[in-house]
């Protein structure tokens, strides 16, 4: 029977290596996924690529694994938030790799990997220091730079409800990266509000479809 629901969180993370890749969902204070943070930063896997829309804030999440001093190099859209000061803190002093990626770019080229795309031709970014060293191609008249794929060891997304077979249904804004990143990962955990009984979703509500989630942690919301 496929039971795709932790019983212990960290079980998740079997395999994690140094220097692995990882995608963090989230856009602003929306489905960041707290909890399966909080268990990576656990365990001391150090060296790490993270690929998420910005460099965290304050002292939780993202911003938490920075602190910890585990991450070598950030690829994101927004690097800099009002309290980003940890990411701020250890790019000055020449601890961390940042790859600045247009918040379009950053999206499609997720969504390129999960599709199993070589990759796309842009115009975003054409003529500025983000497409140096990039093939450019004149297409139509316009000028566009090529983007590869991005992919990842591990996806880390939080969604709002999932079954056992592990199909998510998110809340609103939650939804942002998690269903491309989910497409893009060797290894996605989807940290959900609540786990419903298979065939409770209607199948035309289902945005992430299980055979994309390895691993489903329940964590549930204080009401």
């Amino acid at each position: 029977m496929i039971n795709k629901i932790l019983g212990k969180m960290s079980d998740a993370f079997d395999g994690l290596k140094d220097g692995a890749t990882i995608m963090i969902g989230g856009f602003g204070g929306s489905g960041i996924p707290h909890d399966l943070i909080d268990c990576l930063v656990e365990q001391d896997a150090k060296d790490l690529v993270i690929i998420t829309n910005n460099a965290g804030a304050g002292e939780t999440g993202i911003a938490a694994l920075l602190k910890a001093g585990r991450v070598r190099k950030i690829i994101c859209s927004y690097p800099r938030m009002a309290d980003s000061h940890h990411f701020e803190t250890l790019y000055r002093a020449g601890k961390i790799e940042l790859e600045l990626v247009p918040q379009g770019n950053l999206a499609e080229r997720i969504r390129a990997q999960g599709a199993g795309l070589g990759g796309f031709f842009t115009q975003t970014a054409y003529g500025t220091l983000l497409a140096q060293g990039k093939e450019t191609r004149l297409i139509n008249g316009k000028h566009f730079v090529f983007e590869t794929p991005l992919a990842a060891d591990f996806a880390l997304i939080r969604a709002l409800k999932a079954d056992r077979y592990g199909n998510l249904i998110y809340r609103k804004a939650g939804r942002n990266f998690g269903p491309v990143m989910a497409m893009a990962a060797e290894c996605t955990i989807a940290q959900v509000s609540e786990v419903v009984e298979v065939g409770s979703f209607d199948p035309e509500t289902v945005v992430t479809p299980g055979i994309f989630v390895k691993h489903v942690a329940l964590v549930e919301v204080s009401k």
